[in-house]
C-alpha cells in the first residue's frame, strides 16, 4: 500500500521523465541471426529461450553476441543443441503469454526465460505480477514439458544509467518485490531455478551496459549465459 501511495504522489514527475526518456534514449534495434538452429555435438540437449528485449538480445548487434549465443558457446563442445529464440522488444508477461500460445506443443530440455522490466515500467503491482507468473510457467509446463525452468530475475532498475531519480528508485522499489515474489514461487517447484541480475557486480567488474543505458551489454550476456549453462550441466 506504501509503494502504491508513493506512486501517486510521483505520478506528475513520472510523467515529464518518463517522456524525457522516450525522447533522449537510443531506440536499439533486436540484433541479426538465427533464432532457431541446431549446434554443437555430443549428448542430445533442447533449448527454448522466451521473454522480452534482453531475452531478445537487444543491446548488441549480433545473436554471437547475445544471451542465446553466450548459452550456445558455453554448452556446444558437450552437447548437440537443438534451441530456439522466441522473444520481442516490449512484451510484458501478457504478451509473452499470449507469444507462447502461438507456439505448438514441443519437448524442450530447458526453457530460460527473462521477464518483468515492461511490466515494472506499467506499475504492475508484485502481487498481480506473480499471479500472471503462475500463469506462464503452468502455461510453459504444459506446452513445453521441460526438464528445468531457469528464470532471470527482474533487473535492479534504480542502477539503471537511463533512468534518472526518482524514477529510477520508484521502478527499482517495483523490481525488489517482484524479485521476492519470484524467489518464493521457485522455490515451490522442483524443476524452476532462477539467476540474479546483479548489476552491482557487474560494475564493480567495471563492465558497462549496452549504449542506451537500459540493456545488458556482450560482456553481461556472457556473464548470464555462463550462469546459465552451469546450472544447466548441474541438471544434464
Amino acid at each position: 500500500m506504501l509503494l502504491k501511495a508513493v506512486t501517486i504522489i510521483l505520478i506528475p514527475a513520472l510523467i515529464v521523465q518518463g517522456y524525457r526518456i522516450k525522447k533522449n534514449t537510443p531506440r536499439l534495434l533486436e540484433p541479426k541471426g538465427q533464432r532457431e538452429g541446431h549446434t554443437g555435438m555430443g549428448k542430445p540437449l533442447s533449448i527454448l529461450i522466451l521473454g522480452d528485449s534482453a531475452a531478445a538480445g537487444v543491446g548488441v548487434e549480433t545473436q554471437q553476441d547475445a544471451l542465446l549465443g553466450a548459452v550456445i558457446d558455453e554448452l556446444k563442445m558437450d552437447y548437440a543443441i537443438d534451441w530456439k529464440l522466441h522473444a520481442k522488444t516490449g512484451d510484458g508477461t501478457s504478451q509473452i503469454i499470449q507469444n507462447v500460445h502461438t507456439l505448438g506443443n514441443h519437448h524442450y530440455d530447458v526453457v530460460l526465460t527473462s521477464v518483468g522490466v515492461n511490466d515494472v515500467t506499467k506499475l504492475m503491482s508484485a502481487k498481480q505480477w506473480i499471479k500472471q507468473q503462475q500463469d506462464l510457467y503452468h502455461l510453459i509446463q504444459q506446452k513445453f514439458s521441460p526438464t528445468l525452468v531457469i528464470a532471470a530475475g527482474v533487473p535492479p532498475m534504480h542502477l539503471f544509467p537511463a533512468l534518472p531519480n526518482p524514477l529510477s528508485w520508484l521502478f527499482g522499489q517495483y523490481a525488489k518485490q517482484m524479485n521476492v515474489k519470484l524467489a518464493q514461487l521457485v522455490h515451490t517447484r522442483s524443476n524452476m531455478q532462477w539467476i540474479e541480475y546483479d548489476l552491482q557486480k557487474y560494475q564493480a567488474l567495471n563492465l558497462d551496459m549496452a549504449a542506451d543505458g537500459f540493456h545488458p551489454s556482450k560482456e553481461i550476456y556472457q556473464i548470464w549465459g555462463k550462469t546459465a549453462a552451469n546450472l544447466i550441466r548441474q541438471q544434464f
